[in-house]
């Protein structure tokens, strides 16, 4: 079978646009065959884009030999030409009476993973074949309100006075003194692939003052957990003349935007998800526990010991989400878990001006004071054993008014599984890379 040619046509409307408003108007639509009926003098066809369904609707006589004839497969790829009519059983109330239909490319007989719904291929097939899994009603749940997601942080922290910025992601040490990197030949020479924003959103805070950053940065850990990632994409942002309070309160307004705007703008997709219950705002502020506080409850309540200055373990996180199992906040850090950038406290360095945020048994963000001092950045490099000279070059920017910062760092990935109840962060990922893939 010859496939047709898009010649001239172009799509006029998205299935969201096909609505009672269209009636009797002519339309033209492109997308995918996603389901089919041959009901003998009657056939159906389901026809899938970006936003949603149409149905087509022939029945023979109504329409010509050539439409009614047509045989068409699993997400095939057409364009449809027709008239839009009510009928109350369709989606959205309408269906389309198609005058001509093209064919612009088919696919195999048998698709590599279930696309009718009825059952639910593994996830590593389906990443083999992200696509097609992509055009699913769940993943296309999952992507649109990550697309909000990623609209609501810009919006809100746009109008709060942020200025987007962008920072290298090729570097030539590295960034937080961590040896998780991945090497590059940068022409003659070595570099990495950045795991961080971090020293320069700091140093850019000096001139923009507020600053943020949503991009990708990559971390060669050979974790093989349902929550790592080895390409992550990051909000970043760092506030001038600010600490660490200034933080939770942005974060906090940021998530309590994002949420209100998903249940507003993707309430389909929540409940598609199952998520309409369990994707609500929280209330603001809110709550803060030290460290110690958490260790204590973890132990009054959990009867688990962890030694103070250790950091605290899945396992009595996972335990912990039947206490606390909204949004909280972890506060108050011991310095040696803690990276060189953190500013401890002047009356007990033990302890920094750093936190968490948790969802639950889930870390989404990480981030603290920053110190601002050189003198001061100096000596907790060498007290983390890293070797100043490595840094001399972001060392050199606090020669030039660095004024006394904080910020932070919220994984985009974890964030879109806890509202969409995925139990896997690569669905939350396009293309997700890990140890074990680097393909598709």
């Amino acid at each position: 079978m010859a496939l047709d040619e898009m010649g001239d046509w172009r799509k006029t409307h998205f299935t969201k646009d096909i609505t009672l408003a269209l009636k009797g108007k002519e339309v033209i639509l492109g997308g995918w065959v996603q389901n089919w009926r041959d009901l003998g003098g009657m056939k159906f066809i389901i026809l899938q884009d970006k936003y949603g369904e149409r149905q087509l609707t022939m029945k023979k006589g109504e329409v010509s030999d050539d439409a009614f004839d047509l045989k068409v497969g699993y997400h095939w790829n057409v364009m449809v030409k027709g008239t839009v009519k009510e009928f109350k059983k369709a989606p959205g109330g309408v269906e389309i009476i198609p005058s001509e239909i093209k064919i612009l490319n088919k696919t195999p007989d048998k698709l590599p993973i279930d696309m009718t719904g009825e059952t639910v291929s593994e996830l590593d097939i389906r990443l083999d074949n992200r696509v097609l899994d992509l055009r699913s009603k769940k993943s296309q749940a999952i992507f649109r309100i990550r697309s909000e997601v990623l609209n609501s942080i810009r919006e809100f922290l746009l109008k709060n006075n942020f200025t987007e910025i962008t920072t290298p992601k090729i570097i030539g040490s590295a960034t937080e003194g961590g040896t998780e990197l991945f090497p590059i030949i940068y022409f003659e020479d070595e570099a990495f692939l950045t795991q961080s924003a971090q020293l320069y959103k700091e140093q850019l805070s000096s001139v923009f003052e507020n600053v943020f950053e949503i991009s990708p940065c990559f971390r060669a850990e050979k974790s093989r957990t349902k929550r790592h990632l080895c390409e992550i994409f990051t909000l970043d942002i760092e506030m001038a003349f600010a600490n660490m309070h200034d933080v939770l309160k942005v974060l906090e307004g940021t998530i309590h935007h994002v949420i209100t705007n998903i249940r507003e703008k993707n309430m389909d997709d929540l409940k598609h998800l199952g998520m309409e219950d369990n994707t609500t705002v929280p209330e603001l502020p809110f709550p803060r526990y030290s460290y110690k506080e958490i260790l204590d409850r973890i132990s009054n309540e959990l009867g688990i010991e962890i030694e103070f200055g250790e950091d605290i373990p899945t396992e009595a996180y996972r335990k912990m989400e039947s206490i606390l199992p909204g949004y909280y906040y972890i506060l108050d850090w011991p310095n040696k878990i803690k990276p060189f950038y953190i500013m401890p406290y002047i009356d007990n360095p033990e302890l920094t001006e750093s936190f968490d945020l948790q969802k639950g048994w889930l870390e989404l963000v990480s981030g603290g004071t920053r110190v601002h001092d050189k003198e001061l950045l100096t000596k907790r490099l060498e007290l983390k054993g890293l070797n100043p000279k490595s840094f001399e070059s972001h060392l050199r920017m606090f020669d030039f008014g660095m004024p006394p910062h904080a910020g932070a760092g919220l994984g985009i990935a974890r964030l879109v599984a806890v509202l969409c109840g995925l139990d896997d962060i690569r669905e939350a990922v396009m293309y997700p890379r890990t140890p074990d893939r680097l393909t598709p």
